[in-house]
Formats: structure tokens, sequence, C-alpha cells
């Protein structure tokens, strides 16, 4: 069957976008010669955000002082957003690459695998897209890789426990009370009931943390004592 499925929809390599044969996609799903062009974030990351900082540093510039901590209990990331995972990402979230939500997942449980198992969440929660705007693009690429992280770590997926109730502008070019402004009130709980004791919420692109800090606090005042995020990129490196 799954030769069937790779000769009607060939697999395409995330980071060039080239069709692959499954010999060639090996176990993690992209060509050789394009993992070399990867960023990961490495060993040696921020506590807090999961920002790649100096081997003898424990936070970021920005997460050194506590009160620019985000809201948020940890944060990790997969890649640094750089190079051709730019255009990873854009095609991901534009182009209907929908399948590259596989290599995503593959990576989160290889590389934070570990992770996820410490800090055990009870439930993974995608960043919800505005309803029209999802509707427009057909599909939510957070809630892409949320599903494929449940299918390779067990933990179930909450669509209903987030819902986004503001129609944001696009964040970029803003910058943090811009940002902060721009999500005022964005997201509710809408299952305000739920027992959880710790989530795992997930998104495509970690910038600011913004969104990320909007969402925990929402979360918190609901009761839910550890929010955790896991970002596919994270927008910058604090090596120098």
């Amino acid at each position: 069957m799954d030769d069937l499925w790779d000769l009607v929809f060939p697999p395409r390599c995330p980071v060039c976008d080239g069709l692959m044969t499954r010999e060639e996609a090996g176990e993690i799903g992209v060509h050789k010669t394009c993992h070399s062009k990867i960023y990961y974030t490495g060993d040696h990351v921020c506590l807090h955000c999961g920002k790649t900082v100096e081997a003898y540093r424990e936070y970021c510039r920005d997460c050194s002082k506590e009160v620019n901590r985000k809201g948020f209990d940890q944060g990790r990331a997969l890649f640094l957003y750089r190079g051709p995972l730019v255009f990873t990402m854009y095609r991901f979230k534009y182009a209907n690459r929908r399948e590259y939500g596989k290599f995503f997942a593959k990576v989160a449980a290889r590389e934070h695998g570990g992770w996820i198992q410490k800090i055990a969440p009870e439930a993974i929660v995608p960043v919800p897209m505005f309803e029209r705007k999802q509707r427009k693009r057909g599909y939510n690429q957070a809630v892409i890789f949320a599903k494929e992280l449940a299918k390779v770590t067990g933990i179930p997926v909450d669509l209903g426990l987030i819902r986004r109730c503001k129609d944001t502008r696009p964040m970029k070019g803003l910058d943090d009370l811009a940002r902060q402004e721009n999500l005022k009130a964005a997201f509710v709980c809408a299952e305000p009931n739920k027992a959880y004791q710790r989530v795992l919420v997930v998104d495509d692109i970690y910038t600011t943390g913004s969104t990320e800090k909007a969402i925990a606090q929402v979360l918190k005042d609901r009761g839910i004592p550890e929010v955790f995020v896991l970002n596919i990129c994270i927008g910058a490196s604090d090596v120098l």
C-alpha cells in the first residue's frame, strides 16, 4: 500500500521540495544532501524559551532577566529559522505542503523526545487560527504538526481547548508592544472545565514569544498549572 501511495503521491523533500523515493527519504524524510543545510537548535539552548545560546549560558539575553520571561513554563524548538528552512516554512504554511508535518514530528521525537517524556503533557494543543482565515487557507499548519506529533508520541491532541476569537493583524514587522496589543483578548479557553495539569502548545515559528505568552496566560487563568511550548522553528539564535 505504501509503495502504491508513493507512486501516486511521491514524497517531497521538506528542504528543497524535490521529489524523493522512499530510499532517498530515509528514516527521517529528507534528502541526505539537504540534511546538512538544516540548522538545528542544538544541545545548548535557553532554559526558558529554547533559543540557541553559548555553551556557558543558561538563558538567552532576553530571558536572563526574569521579568522578560514569557508566561509559559519552558519552550523548545526544532530548527533555527534560517537558510532553506525559511522557504520550507512558507510552503508548509501557504503552499499546502501538509506532508512536511511528518518530517517535523519525526525530528521532534528524535531531538526532543526525552524532554517531552520528562514534562509529560496530557494533551497537545495547537495554536488556533481565526476561523475565517483557516477556511480561506484550508488548514492550520499547527494542527497538522500537532496531529503528526501525536502519532509518534501517543499524546492526544485537544483541538477545542483554545479558540482564537479575534482576527489579529500579521505579526511580522510589529514590535513587542504592538504584538502584545495585537494579541490582547485574542484567545479564549473554550473548554474551561478540562482538568489538565500540563499541556504542550505547538506552533510553527517562535519569534518574540508573544503568542505563546498570550495562550499560556489564558490556560493558566483557567487553572492549568503548567504550560510548555514546542515550535518547529525559532526566529533567532543568541550565539554571536
